[in-house]
């Protein structure tokens, strides 16, 4: 297949960076997402219809699929939206149809799809979406109106991770094909955030190593840098194509759309990982310090690299479709 953007891709995607470029500085990631820096941000997806980029035109969306749901979260991931687009974006709205529910399309959506009891971006949420880890079982569409939110700590702090208690169960959809779309929109999502995360780590650790000097020159010019960055690369661009593979499957209903969804998160999560784990490397004692951009990406990485289920278990997942034995078990979630 062919894995570069068609050109309503690249025009999709342009909006979305010229948008986010302008509305997510780190300021704004810093800002949280009870802030109103990150509502006008949330107000601007909104204006441009990207909570209804899946829903049909008949149901008042764009009519769009995965192929197009890819690049726009790259760039979501790109600049750390702190925002749950992925859930928002991907997820909700069909399991909001399903629910009887169409009218609260668009509202900020939380997902706790392993029901820990616990949800990033809870924090300014208006709905949770709990249940259906592994595209199995039932989804719950709780309202948090008058939710307990307790918050916790987190390797990510701008995703605002809270307790959710008290919440009311508005609706339970079982549908299987509605639960299983919503956890591979959920995993492709979280992989293609992962993919913008690593470029934006890259990005800003290749400018670093050209301007900062030792011994009288830049230590981008040493070889071992040089190694490090492009190995990370190297990761970065075999996941790519993988997330890519992952959403056209999804697109056109591919039978092995699981197969490839699980490829996705597993290549996407160590890729994020280890560009995270390089550009601390290359950076030095700068790249720990919270003052310092880079913690941003990385933390954000970390944490999506466990989300909607870790490398570890969509290899197990990826090992099955293959039909290879499984070495050990992997973790739930």
């Amino acid at each position: 297949m062919r894995f570069a953007l068609t050109s309503e891709q690249q025009d999709l995607r342009d909006v979305v960076r010229d948008l986010l470029e302008r509305g997510c500085p780190p300021a704004v990631v810093r800002s949280g997402p009870e802030s109103a820096e990150v509502a006008a941000l949330e107000g601007e997806l909104a204006g441009i219809g990207a909570a209804g980029m899946l829903l049909p035109e008949v149901a008042g969306g764009l009519g769009l699929d995965e192929n197009h749901l890819v690049p726009v979260l790259v760039e979501t991931g790109r600049v750390a939206a702190p925002l749950p687009v992925v859930e928002t974006i991907g997820v909700a709205p069909a399991v909001l149809v399903a629910a009887g529910s169409r009218d609260r399309v668009g509202e900020r959506v939380a997902a706790d799809p392993a029901g820990r009891g616990e949800a990033r971006f809870a924090a300014g949420a208006r709905l949770l979406l709990r249940g259906g880890f592994g595209g199995t079982g039932s989804i719950e569409v709780v309202d948090l109106a008058d939710a307990t939110l307790t918050p916790v700590a987190a390797m990510d702090p701008a995703a605002g991770l809270r307790r959710v208690a008290d919440g009311r169960r508005i609706a339970v959809v079982d549908d299987p094909a509605v639960v299983e779309r919503a956890w591979h929109r959920g995993v492709l999502g979280t992989a293609a955030q992962l993919i913008g995360l690593a470029r934006r780590m890259l990005d800003m650790t290749v400018e670093y190593v050209k301007t900062r000097h030792q011994f009288g020159v830049p230590v981008g010019s040493f070889q071992a840098v040089k190694h490090h960055l492009a190995n990370a690369l190297l990761q970065v661009e075999f996941a790519e194509p993988a997330v890519a593979r992952a959403g056209f499957s999804l697109a056109t209903d591919d039978p092995d759309r699981d197969r490839d969804v699980a490829l996705a998160k597993a290549l996407a999560s160590e890729a994020a990982s280890v560009v995270a784990r390089t550009a601390l490397q290359c950076h030095g004692a700068i790249g720990y310090t919270t003052e310092y951009d880079l913690h941003l990406y990385a933390k954000r990485a970390w944490a999506l690299a466990a989300e909607w289920g870790s490398a570890a278990w969509h290899r197990a997942r990826l090992a099955e479709h293959l039909g290879l034995p499984l070495r050990g078990t992997a973790p739930a979630h």
